[in-house]
Order: C-alpha cells, then structure tokens, then sequence
C-alpha cells in the first residue's frame, strides 16, 4: 500500500460536461482540492485539455488529465464533435445521448485507479451506478446556486405549471421560503416532462440521483443565501457543501488577461461610469436582437463594453448596428468581438453593472467583485438565479425577459434595455444596490479565507470522504477506499 502518508492522501476524480460553463469551475475546484494535498484527476474531451493544461500548468505534479473520447458517431454527430459549443442547436438532443453512452470509458478509468470520490456533473446521472458498482461515493455537482437548487426540486415535486391555464399565468413556488412568482414560460423546458426528449430524460434522472447520490456540491457561500442552503439541506432533504465562491480561490489572473485592450480602455474612464454587457459563451441572440441592444445602450447614454460572438468580416458591414452607430459612439463604446476577460473586466473600477443572461458563474463573479445586475435570462435556470439576484437579493434590474428559450432567449425591445440600463447606473437606487453588492463581495472573500464558511464546509468534506464507505454492487468486492 506504500507509505502511511500515501494511505491518507485522497484521490478525487473530476467529471465535468463538456461546456465552458461547466469546466471552467471545475478547473477551479480541482486546483482548490490539490491545494490542500488531494490528488485529482480530470476527465475530459480533446476539446478542453489544451485549455485545462494551460489551467493547472502549476499543480501539474497533483493533477492529472485523462482524454474521454465523445462517442459521436454512434449517435449521428460529425466524428469531431466532443464540445456543446462546437454544435448546431438541433444536435443538443443527439449530444446528451452521446453522454449517456460514456459510462464503459468512466467504468474502466474507475476500475484502474479506484479514486476516493467521483466528483460527476449533473449532465452525467448515470455516473452514480458507475461510482456505486466500486464502492466510490459520487459527488454530484449542478455548477448553480442553494436558490434555484431548491427552486428546482420544488417545482420538479409539486409541478405548479401543471395546474393553471396558460404559459403567463402566475403561481408561487411551492413550499418555499420566500413568496417567489413564475410563469410557465419561465421554468426550464426538461420540466414540462410530457416529452421524450433525451434532455427531459436526463433532467429526471439527475433528480431522482440527487437524493441516492453521496451529496452535492454546491458553487456558492452560505452567507449570501443561508436561507436556501438551510432549506435545502433540512426540507428538501439533501447532503450538501458549499465551497464556493470557486473563481476567488484562484490567486490571481494571467498576464494575457491584464494585457487585454479592453483595460486600457478602461483605465481611462471614470469609476462606476462603465456597464459591461455579455451573455455568457452559449446565448445566441439574432441580428435584430443585436440591433435592440445597439440602440438601447445608445439611448441610455451610458459608456459601454459589449461582447458580441459574431466576428467581424473584412469589407462586410454589420447589419445589425444602427446607421452612424460606431462613429456616434466612437469614444463610448468598446465592442469586443469573442472571448473577453470577464473577471478583469468586473472588477475595474470604472465597471458600474453587468448586463448578464444570469448564467451561475457570471452573476457569482458579479457579486463577489461587488457589481449590480441589469438581468436578462435565457435558459437553463438563468431565470430562478434572476429572481434570487431582483428579488432576495435586490441587487439587480430585470430587464423584462419573460420566455425560456434555449440559447436564443426571448426577444426584449430597445426600450426596456434602455430603462434597466438607466436603472442600474444612476440615482439612489443604483447606488443602494451597490452598497448591498459589495457587502455582499466582502462576505464571499471571507468565505474562503482560512475558518471562512466554504473552507471550513470544504474540511468537513474532506473529513467525510476520509471514511466514506458505499455498499458496492453485489458483483464486487467492498473497496478499502483509503
């Protein structure tokens, strides 16, 4: 068995979705584990190895990277395709499917280095039976908030969208801890489960898993929601730690980062006098959407960086902006085209608010550098993480999206754009959602500081996990799992 010390050190294998969203805390979560002496593993695609090399370049002596091959063809995608952001819409379905074919590759990387946990994304349910068939405790990680967790499980439970007559109609959130309204249109599609669709068949496995799984990961602190975590844990009945927020544990941002045009721009504008607008790496929006937005921020007069996923092409004129919109605003605009440093940008000083789709990552990064939200969600539960940032929070402006629609979003007019911007940026409102955001921000940076709320659940994960024993399958041998 080697050394005594080698017999106590813990191995966590990490199986995130393949989607940036997704990966990206978990580099982050890895990185968190290997820093108080666990050996990782990392499971993913070609696709994402570069980027998560790149990512742990200084823990490469505790993690590891084992390559997945995505079984594409045998569900009728293009044979290269091993990333949700490299598909058309209409190949999601075929996507998922090829998840759920996965599991020989995670039962043999199981069987050879019989980890301590599998730490699986909520995408993957079916890892549980993998996990459990080797006496390994299973993790499971949504990569979202207490809030919509709850939210979840009690519309999944008591289906309130089943019993009133139209997709506007409100209702309240069942068995909840606050008075929280919806509409139909506003809850995830996978919800309203009359379908077959292989999304709809995830989602109600990785419900059911939730509650025969060791317990739950959780991306948040628990002073931002301690009611949801509480309720969570006590009525919805699951075994959870939160450890987050995951991106402040990374001690600092790389050089390419700081080096981004954007913060030389930025540099030369006043404080708070900037809104960051961007949609995260999955939302989609049209050419007329994009010209809403366009005339909506020239409206509100406000200074801007905008990032936009369509490319510019030489000689070819964008269509979807305003007549005269790059000379008029030439010394108040910044669109960045693709990729842009979301974290370096958010915690400028000249940042005042983000314009977000409510996606977890990004409104976690807000709150925790101390900026308010103009939010716009999309889908996924971008519209359970809005209300808690509005509503409970009340750190945030809705900008008025009332449907869930799967990466194109519903369409929202230059008005109500220029409205929620105003909102955000002037007056005493903006300025008392400020104060509240960044005491908010304070509390996150405790949270994982030594004997903060996340580092002290983190070590009674690790304390759990140290003599966590899971009835094999009965074709196993129970594993000594230290």
């Amino acid at each position: 068995m080697g050394s005594k010390n080698h017999d106590h050190q813990l191995h966590v294998v990490f199986f995130p979705f393949m989607a940036q969203g997704h990966v990206i805390p978990t580099i982050h979560m890895a990185k968190l584990f290997a820093s108080k002496g666990t050996k990782v593993t990392i499971l993913s695609t070609s696709h994402f190895i570069p980027f998560i090399s790149k990512s742990i370049e200084n823990n490469t002596s505790q993690i590891d990277i084992i390559n997945i091959k995505f079984p594409a063809a045998e569900v009728g995608l293009p044979e290269n395709v091993n990333s949700l952001h490299t598909i058309d819409p209409e190949m999601v379905q075929k996507f998922f499917q090829g998840c759920g074919k996965l599991a020989p590759q995670l039962d043999q990387i199981l069987e050879k280095h019989r980890p301590n946990c599998l730490v699986a994304d909520m995408f993957f349910p079916w890892a549980n039976d993998v996990a459990t068939k080797f006496g390994i405790p299973m993790l499971l990680f949504h990569g979202t908030c207490y809030f919509a967790l709850c939210a979840l499980a009690s519309v999944f439970l008591h289906e309130p969208h089943k019993k009133i007559s139209s997709d506007s109609e409100h209702f309240f959130i069942p068995d909840f801890p606050d008075k929280i309204e919806l509409t139909a249109s506003q809850i995830p599609d996978p919800l309203n489960y009359d379908d077959e669709s292989e999304s709809t068949k995830l989602f109600v496995t990785a419900r059911k898993v939730e509650s025969r799984c060791y317990g739950v990961i959780v991306n948040s602190f628990y002073e931002l929601e301690p009611c949801y975590a509480e309720h969570y844990r006590n009525v919805v009945g699951r075994k959870a730690w939160q450890i987050g927020p995951l991106f402040l544990t990374e001690r600092k941002t790389s050089n390419y980062d700081n080096q981004h045009e954007c913060l030389k721009w930025l540099n030369s504008k006043k404080p708070n006098s900037v809104i960051y607008v961007s949609f995260g790496s999955m939302a989609s929006f049209n050419d007329e959407q994009l010209m809403e937005i366009a005339t909506g921020l020239e409206a509100s007069g406000q200074q801007f960086i905008w990032v936009v996923k369509k490319e510019k092409k030489e000689g070819i004129k964008d269509e979807w902006l305003p007549e005269g919109f790059e000379e008029r605003m030439k010394e108040k605009r910044l669109i960045i085209r693709g990729w842009a440093p979301q974290v370096s940008i958010l915690q400028h000083e000249a940042v005042g608010g983000f314009v977000t789709h409510c996606g977890w990552n990004s409104t976690l990064e807000s709150i925790c550098v101390g900026v308010p939200m103009v939010t716009w969600p999309v889908a996924a539960e971008q519209f359970y993480n809005e209300k808690l940032v509005c509503q409970i929070l009340r750190i945030g402006v809705e900008v008025g999206a009332k449907k869930w629609k799967r990466q194109v979003g519903d369409f929202v007019k230059r008005e109500a754009i220029t409205k929620a911007v105003s909102k955000i940026m002037e007056g005493e409102d903006a300025e008392e959602m400020r104060r509240r955001v960044k005491s908010l921000a304070e509390m996150g940076r405790n949270a994982i500081k030594e004997g903060g709320s996340s580092m002290l659940d983190l070590n009674a994960l690790f304390h759990d996990l140290r003599s966590a024993r899971i009835a094999p399958d009965s074709t196993h041998h129970q594993q000594n799992l230290l």
